[in-house]
């Protein structure tokens, strides 16, 4: 290890003459001697539509306490098992539909999930929930980094008007909410999060646009400033550095794939805009690399990622059938159509793998970034079939963050709203205590017991 008297900016940039790259956290930039500080935890919610099937215990163990054999859909987890924890028996009472409510049960599901409140039902501007979970700790963790949130999607939030009964599409397309009437949109362009990644304030959109003409890279832009800095580090801050680089370059590369590919082969069947790879879980998989590349950068410590719309109805000819999600998922107790709905959640599950992973082998201060991340996997409602938003299926990937120790399935009684788990990831990510999230009643016990509810 070389010590030297000086340290790096944590707010380093690279800069060329048209574009700017945030640095990760290097080894520089903590005072030589210093006592490293700890690691800021990062959050990220993840919500998949139409819900999961559990019919025959296909995601939740029948046992509570020590995960042994998992699940068939959790079984693309395996790896992981000893750092997450199932979460049985939390409810959504709040997506419970009025007495002169007609249908609109997905909007009021999603707009739920985050936030503990009822969706009020109009198709107009008047839309009304409450501050989500991820802009909560937003609020806080925006106090050090540039972004306050990062939102990302997988299906187009250009669908206006009223989606379901009387239900505004704008609550079909985030999960997200600033606070009670603003909902976030949620990108699902990836040239689009990469240039609010790495265009830095200032940068001119014209020279980027040079830089996408002429087919270069933002890295070739910065090549100068990349060869100074190697120059002045360790051997180990030259791996991290190599590393983040060549992240960069692989995601820049695959937007630049896609969208030569949009121009020459233009696919009106692809939901998304132009630039979307054609292949879903290469689509899928781009975005999760931002999102990492995103906590590596500290550009944001909160994400929230929406795989689909409730009620999506995309397919997935990948796994070997061309039925839409939404209509396998009703599935009136025909096996085929349970089959086909837990083949797409364990497809769902395995690019969740893809994701842990690639935060496993991010380095990020002693650790890795996953070792400092807190990660709620679940959906709006348990039984699409018949709509139920009680007995949510949910995974948290916690361990090591708050003392939650992972390796476990806990069960809590019915009713328990899935606010007060959220409540709890608050307190356990050092946000500062909130007296109240939605309808919650109060905090979880996430330790060794298996059922209690603080």
């Amino acid at each position: 290890m070389v010590i030297t008297g000086k340290s790096l900016d944590r707010r380093t940039f690279l800069r060329g003459t048209s574009a700017a790259l945030a640095l990760p956290l290097l080894d520089a930039m903590t005072p030589a001697l210093a006592v490293e500080a700890p690691r800021p935890t990062r959050m990220g919610f993840i919500e998949v539509p139409n819900g999961i099937m559990n019919l025959n215990n296909e995601f939740a163990p029948k046992a509570t306490g020590p995960l042994a054999e998992l699940p068939p859909i959790l079984q693309p987890l395996a790896d992981f098992k000893d750092r997450m924890l199932v979460v049985s028996g939390l409810d959504n009472q709040q997506a419970a539909g009025l007495n002169f409510e007609i249908a609109g049960d997905h909007p009021r599901a999603c707009t739920a999930w985050l936030t503990g409140t009822h969706a009020k039902m109009t198709s107009g501007l008047d839309l009304k929930a409450g501050i989500s979970a991820d802009q909560i700790a937003a609020r806080e963790f925006s106090k050090y980094t540039q972004l306050a949130s990062l939102e990302v999607g997988m299906e187009s939030a250009d669908v206006i008007g009223s989606c379901e009964a009387a239900y505004s599409c704008a609550y079909y397309n985030t999960i997200a909410w600033r606070d009670e009437a603003t909902p976030l949109p949620m990108e699902n362009r990836p040239r689009a999060i990469f240039e609010r990644l790495f265009g830095a304030a200032g940068t001119d959109s014209q020279a980027r646009q040079v830089l996408r003409d002429e087919d270069r890279s933002i890295l070739d832009a910065i090549n100068q400033d990349v060869k100074r800095l190697r120059g002045k580090l360790g051997g180990a801050d030259r791996g991290k550095l190599d590393q983040y680089i060549e992240a960069v370059r692989d995601v820049e590369r695959r937007i630049q794939l896609a969208e030569a590919q949009s121009k020459d082969h233009p696919l009106p069947s692809i939901q998304g805009p132009r630039g979307v790879p054609t292949v879903w879980s290469e689509y899928y998989k781009l975005m999760t690399d931002m999102m990492v590349l995103a906590w590596q950068t500290d550009m944001t410590r909160v994400t929230t990622f929406q795989i689909g719309h409730e009620m999506s109805g995309h397919a997935y000819p990948e796994i070997g059938f061309g039925d839409s999600h939404h209509s396998v998922s009703h599935h009136h107790g025909d096996p085929e159509k349970i089959a086909k709905t837990t083949k797409i959640n364990i497809f769902h599950m395995k690019l969740l793998s893809y994701y842990l992973d690639k935060l496993r082998s991010t380095p990020d201060g002693d650790g890795s970034l996953l070792d400092h991340s807190m990660i709620l996997y679940g959906a709006a409602l348990s039984d699409a079939n018949l709509h139920l938003y009680s007995d949510l299926p949910l995974v948290l990937v916690a361990s090591g963050v708050g003392g939650i120790k992972g390796g476990r399935h806990l069960r809590f009684p019915q009713r328990t709203p899935m606010a007060n788990l959220l409540l709890t990831m608050l307190d356990k990510a050092g946000v500062p205590p909130v007296d109240k999230l939605g309808d919650s009643t109060g905090r979880l016990d996430l330790g060794l017991t298996t059922t209690a509810a603080l």
